[in-house]
């Protein structure tokens, strides 16, 4: 019989297999990584996209609607409390710093849902608008979804459509959706895509980020997402009442390096 020791090392050796780690070595990871610590976005970044978010921006709105009509300061205090950032609104300059804690506290909730999805036999849309960031984490909690009893969709699936005068298709890559132009997958906040795949099919439960999550949520899909600190429309309309867990992190660094929001995430399916 394998030793505690032996178990625990063969887990630290496979990140993106469910496991235990310690605590520490999860919140060290994200720090090292930048998916928690110092992110990318600096304060006067995160103070102007709440702006822009309150005065009514659609690209800052996800397809959401009712997420401008408060002021920026109590935007503010809710992506504070979402993320450990700084709440303090005369504080205007500086870097911005995220709690890995909070960031381990929503992978948990997230995986709490996740996980009742797959007792369920639920089915399951999986979708982002960051394919240089998120598809891994996205990619491995749909293995841990279907292997568990949940059922990945794939509403819209090769369809084409014209959006601003340019070609635009939905590609699956190991059943997370992503917008494309038919040679390359792009970055996107626009809720158009989703909106289309929620036409085709109802999920009772998306888990997706930028305006595949807020479209979700805007036609009443039982939804849990992933926003990065500069993008709080998804963290107001979880405020609202509106939305399940969101875990705000940087949501564009390393694929890889998202291993320990997978590990928290499986942590709450049964072993």
């Amino acid at each position: 019989m394998a030793s505690k020791a032996h178990l625990a090392s063969l887990a630290e050796s496979e990140p993106w297999t469910p496991g235990t780690f310690p605590r520490e070595r999860l919140r060290s990871a994200l720090v090292q990584s930048g998916v928690a610590g110092l992110n990318s976005h600096d304060r006067p970044n995160v103070l102007w996209k709440i702006r822009r978010l309150v005065d009514g921006d659609p690209d800052s709105q996800f397809g959401l609607s009712g997420v401008g009509g408060i002021s920026a300061p109590e935007v503010l205090r809710l992506v504070a409390e979402a993320s450990g950032i700084d709440g303090n609104p005369s504080l205007r300059h500086g870097l911005v710093r995220v709690d890995p804690e909070h960031v381990l506290a929503a992978c948990e909730q997230i995986g709490e849902r996740l996980a009742l999805a797959a007792d369920r036999g639920e089915r399951v849309v999986m979708a982002t608008g960051h394919p240089t960031g998120l598809p891994l984490l996205y990619q491995e909690t749909g293995r841990l979804l279907v292997d568990a009893g949940a059922k990945l969709v794939r509403p819209l699936e090769g369809s084409t459509w014209e959006e601003g005068g340019r070609r635009r298709q939905i590609r699956y890559f190991q059943g997370v959706a992503v917008l494309t132009d038919r040679a390359s997958a792009l970055h996107t906040h626009s809720p158009q895509a989703m909106e289309r795949m929620l036409a085709e099919v109802t999920p009772d439960l998306v888990f997706a980020d930028h305006g595949f999550a807020g479209a979700a949520i805007e036609a009443g899909i039982d939804t849990v997402s992933i926003a990065d600190v500069n993008d709080p429309a998804l963290v107001v309309a979880r405020a609202q009442g509106r939305a399940g867990p969101v875990v705000v992190m940087d949501d564009n660094v390393q694929p890889e390096d998202y291993w320990p929001c997978f590990q928290a995430i499986a942590s709450r399916f049964p072993a």
